[in-house]
């Protein structure tokens, strides 16, 4: 029994066939099987961080509506809850969950087993309890005060960097140890996402920025945490998934290098269009706009690159749970890059900043892309580690269909919400209480939508532990309900 593997490169001259790789069904088993432990250990945490994440995030949805929740208590005010609704969703549900991806597609992808498995595994535990340290210290009023950087710097912070050093090591020393000549574009985005975060995590965290200074660095490291990390393993998932369900080779694999580097080039220079009109040399913010405009170059490839990948195969959506989501997450991936580009223009930005509508581009971003592609991905990866199929098909859809509508009413309600609020805020005539009244029925939406998308992680969740500690989910080598079905087309008559 063999399993076909496209080769990473796209012959784009017609008279050159496209190569295969045939790799024994044994073989990626025992890929697969060197990695399980860290693998299931990090799916298994990010679980709980998920969970956890949304009782947070609910609990901050509400007080908008009704600012006197819960503010009784100091560790339940907004100011708390907020930081620590985010960082439990960044570092904990998607991150670990990212480190689990990684450690499964690497040694796929390198043919050859996971090196260093325990080397991963304490990296996933050092990393799990630097960030419960971290956010039992944020909700007791510890902050570091910098957005995305709240953790605090002398207890949470060292752990964060050896747990993702441990697991970076890992990694990197499989693909030292492959066993293939040329390199897979996913193999690319995955390797190039550990030192870039170690690298900016640092830089961030350094304890010598002061006034301005400090809010350079703490929005280089907050853009670039989302573009050179999140984005990143989250890319490398997607161009594994889209043409391995599919069974067809990705369209072009020197686009999909374009997109890497033009990623790598731009990206770490965006930030500074998040202190358009603060108190910035102009040469920072006119260097930070122009290369967002120029991200439209990487942006456009990845697009073309995944859609002409997927094109004439949509269809295969209703057979794979883990492609829809991944069709979705590279949709999220061009509009939120795309939204990006024009929220930095100083016309729009002025609109736009210090609103609602910042909220839904980084749920945009996080949640219909990042968020989405890792489901995808879990869909994907857990039945073949666990050797089990996932027990329920109503489940599924109902847990795409929750977290899926309940994003874009969120999406939808905080964009309109914030570019109203945004044409408030600037009108003269207007007083500032106009422009919060004009939110409320938008800020409503969302905490419906709170709700909507916290129903469809209690679903996940309970599949999942159906799946992992239950026998409700048939045993197989290759789980049948997702391996791709043939899509019919009827011809016509000559």
């Amino acid at each position: 029994m063999t399993e076909t593997v496209a080769s990473p490169r796209t012959q784009q001259d017609s008279t050159l066939e496209h190569s295969k790789i045939r790799v024994s069904a044994d073989e990626v088993a025992a890929y697969d099987h060197s990695g399980r432990q860290p693998v299931l250990l990090g799916f298994f945490i990010a679980v709980v961080w998920l969970l956890v994440g949304t009782v947070l995030g609910d609990i901050s949805s509400f007080k908008f509506d009704r600012p006197d929740l819960l503010s009784e208590q100091a560790y339940l005010t907004f100011g708390r809850i907020r930081p620590a609704h985010l960082n439990v969703m960044v570092y904990g549900w998607a991150s670990t969950a990212m480190f689990s991806i990684s450690l499964w597609l690497m040694p796929r992808l390198c043919r050859t087993r996971l090196r260093w498995a325990t080397a991963a595994t304490a990296g996933i535990l050092i990393w799990t309890l630097g960030l419960a340290v971290g956010t039992v210290l944020l909700i007791a009023g510890y902050s570091d005060g910098l957005e995305w950087l709240e953790l605090d710097g002398q207890w949470a912070d060292p752990l964060l960097v050896a747990g993702a050093a441990l697991v970076g090591a890992s990694i990197w020393r499989t693909l030292a140890a492959r066993r293939v000549h040329h390199l897979y574009v996913s193999v690319w985005y995955v390797a190039a996402s550990y030192p870039w975060f170690l690298i900016i995590f640092i830089a961030g965290n350094l304890p010598i920025y002061q006034g301005v200074e400090s809010a350079a660095v703490n929005w280089f490291y907050a853009h670039n945490a989302l573009g050179l990390w999140l984005t990143t393993i989250n890319l490398g998932l997607i161009y594994y998934l889209l043409p391995k369900i599919i069974g067809r080779p990705i369209y072009s694999y020197w686009l999909s290098l374009v997109g890497f580097w033009g990623l790598a080039l731009f990206y770490a220079l965006n930030g500074m269009h998040h202190l358009i009109g603060g108190p910035l040399p102009s040469w920072m913010i006119a260097t930070s706009i122009t290369a967002s405009i120029m991200m439209i170059i990487p942006v456009v490839a990845v697009g073309i690159n995944q859609h002409m990948t997927v094109v004439g195969r949509f269809g295969a959506m209703r057979y794979s749970p883990a492609l829809t989501l991944a069709v979705i997450a590279a949709m999220s991936y061009t509009a939120v890059s795309l939204q990006g580009i024009l929220t930095a223009l100083v016309s729009v930005n002025r609109i736009t900043h210090f609103t609602h509508w910042t909220i839904a581009h980084s749920h945009l971003g996080l949640y219909m892309f990042v968020t989405l592609s890792l489901f995808g991905g879990m869909y994907y990866i857990l039945p073949r580690v666990l050797k089990k199929e996932w027990p329920s098909t109503r489940l599924v859809r109902a847990h795409i269909l929750l977290v899926g509508g309940g994003m874009i009413l969120y999406v939808v309600a905080l964009g309109i919400g914030g570019v109203l609020q945004g044409l408030s805020l600037l009108a003269p005539s207007e007083g500032f209480e106009v422009s919060v009244t004009s939110t409320r029925p938008w800020l409503l939406m969302r905490s419906v939508a709170a709700v909507i998308i916290s129903a469809g992680h209690i679903v996940f969740a309970y599949h999942a532990y159906l799946l992992a500690f239950t026998h409700r989910g048939s045993l197989t080598r290759q789980p049948p309900f997702f391996e791709l079905k043939p899509v019919l087309v009827k011809k016509r008559a000559p």
